[in-house]
């Protein structure tokens, strides 16, 4: 039996794209064979990437002047890699700290050049800086926020004013999930895992201009520009992972594309947050205008009850609800794959439960 879950990553995907895989994993393309063990380099898989790519394209309105590469290692290893390839060992590198994965990804960063943090949210991160609260240096070579933090909950609900420095964002949590101005960043990167398909695979999407300038000591499949110039088949890419997300980018576009799907995470996020702002029970802690429409982090009124609230959801078929362990309570990620009718099983037992213990 399918349940509702409501795993912030590796994250639900659509039943739909699952039932699809499920009935060609193992004659995929009428060729006999899986899509797991066909070569990348053959014919029908370079037509499937090829696809999955121009899908990516249409749904984000990539402009003209931009790579789309696909890649291994996840979001954290782009940590790294955002570093080595567009920025000199000497140079200084804007970081905006909202959270855990911008924290991570300043550590990474400082060991390869000078990062000077913009601003930082800390301790709480329950808020993100406005931009007349961004303090740039001024000579940065980028600057990298991450518009979604999945551990605290807490998303920009704008894009930061990066001046002439190219702007860097980890959207692993977000991507896919509204409409964006692509032609605004110099790069965005996401892990998969969330909203694009299984984990293994990371899309990073960066301007012509920015690449060509890696480190000496870059790892070729590490360069981005090398990874362009193949095509991302410089290595064996996962190629599940790959066909997966091409699937995902087809149920996009039959739901309306970004605009669709936009406007049913807004309904979504929008009821959930309802039921715990009309109730004495749940509390989130998050400032209203940076609330995270993907993850919703809430606690209860008498956290002595946690685990049973989470003992009693899984009974009910909502997994997975349990908070990060650095924030504690309790988290919903509701990402694209979830359907309405997910929110209205967790309100419906959220209210149930306070009844039986307020």
């Amino acid at each position: 039996m399918r349940v509702f879950n409501f795993a912030a990553g590796p994250a639900a995907l659509p039943t739909e794209v699952l039932e699809q895989a499920r009935d060609e994993l193992l004659d995929w393309n009428h060729g006999g064979m899986s899509v797991m063990e066909i070569s990348h380099r053959g014919k029908a898989f370079m037509r499937a990437a090829a696809e999955a790519e121009a899908d990516l394209r249409e749904l984000l309105a990539v402009p003209a002047g931009y790579k789309v590469l696909f890649m291994q290692g996840g979001a954290s290893a782009q940590f790294a890699l955002v570093p080595m390839n567009l920025s000199a060992p000497d140079a200084t590198v804007d970081y905006i700290n909202t959270g855990h994965w911008s924290g991570k990804a300043i550590h990474e960063a400082a060991r390869y050049c000078r990062v000077h943090v913009a601003a930082d949210c800390g301790p709480a991160y329950t808020a993100v800086p406005t931009q007349a609260q961004l303090s740039f240096s001024g000579r940065a070579a980028y600057v990298h926020y991450t518009p979604n933090e999945t551990i605290g909950g807490v998303e920009f609900s704008y894009v930061p004013d990066a001046g002439d420095a190219p702007l860097v964002a980890d959207m692993s949590s977000n991507i896919l999930s509204r409409p964006i101005d692509v032609a605004r960043f110099g790069l965005i990167y996401a892990g998969a895992q969330k909203n694009i398909g299984p984990a293994g695979l990371c899309i990073v999407l960066v301007r012509e201009d920015l690449i060509g300038s890696a480190r000496a000591d870059t790892p070729r499949v590490f360069d981005y520009a090398a990874v362009a110039a193949e095509d991302s088949m410089l290595n064996t890419p996962p190629t599940f992972a790959w066909y997966m997300a091409g699937l995902v980018f087809k149920w996009l576009k039959a739901r309306g594309g970004l605009a669709g799907i936009a406007e049913h995470n807004r309904g979504k996020a929008a009821r959930l947050y309802a039921a715990i702002d009309s109730s004495g029970f749940y509390r989130n802690e998050v400032a209203t205008e940076a609330r995270s429409r993907m993850n919703v982090t809430f606690h209860l009124a008498r956290p002595e009850l946690n685990e049973e609230f989470l003992r009693r959801a899984e009974d009910a078929g909502l997994k997975n609800l349990k908070g990060h362990r650095i924030a504690g309570g309790l988290r919903a990620s509701i990402y694209n794959a979830m359907p309405a009718e997910g929110i209205t099983a967790l309100v419906e037992f959220m209210r149930e439960f306070e009844r039986a213990h307020a």
